[in-house]
């Protein structure tokens, strides 16, 4: 069994046991709902040793969101960044999904919020590829430029705001 934490937006501590390998967006949804996890809730899916991965859920939760985390080997990571249709080349450190989105890398909540209210037509997630200095959990001394971008199933992607 696994333990998977919940935390954030008021939810307090829950934990939610899955099968070794039974995790994923689907596994997810439905136990999350189940433990009566909010709507919002962000299951994240990181490294363990990555300290920008967890600089960035502490920005999703500091911005209303409950996280759930799953702490998986590169292998799994890679497989997961696949199987939730993130496209080749745009990738990042760490992958989450919300409501049916799949969100990749360093997104700021506030877009993840403007996605979630808007609906997009089409659109599977956003992601930020790389991890550009500046952006949540990679803040530092001087700040990148960088593009969040809208992707859809066949891995098209265009700008859906620029930082």
């Amino acid at each position: 069994m696994k333990a998977n934490l919940i935390r954030g937006a008021g939810v307090g501590l829950l934990v939610l046991a899955t099968a070794c390998g039974g995790s994923g967006p689907d596994t997810d949804r439905v136990a999350l709902a189940a433990a009566g996890a909010p709507a919002d809730t962000l299951v994240v899916y990181k490294s363990p040793t990555c300290g920008c991965c967890s600089n960035w859920v502490d920005h999703i939760e500091e911005n209303g969101f409950a996280v759930v985390t799953h702490d998986i080997s590169d292998v799994e990571l890679t497989a997961t960044k696949r199987r939730l249709g993130v496209p080749a080349g745009r990738v990042s450190c760490h992958t989450a999904t919300v409501r049916g989105y799949t969100i990749e890398g360093h997104v700021p909540a506030d877009l993840v919020r403007r996605l979630l209210d808007e609906k997009p037509d089409g659109v599977l997630g956003l992601a930020v590829p790389g991890m550009p200095i500046g952006s949540p959990g990679m803040e530092g001394l001087i700040r990148q430029e960088y593009d969040v971008l809208t992707f859809d199933a066949e891995g098209n992607v265009a700008i859906y705001d620029r930082r």
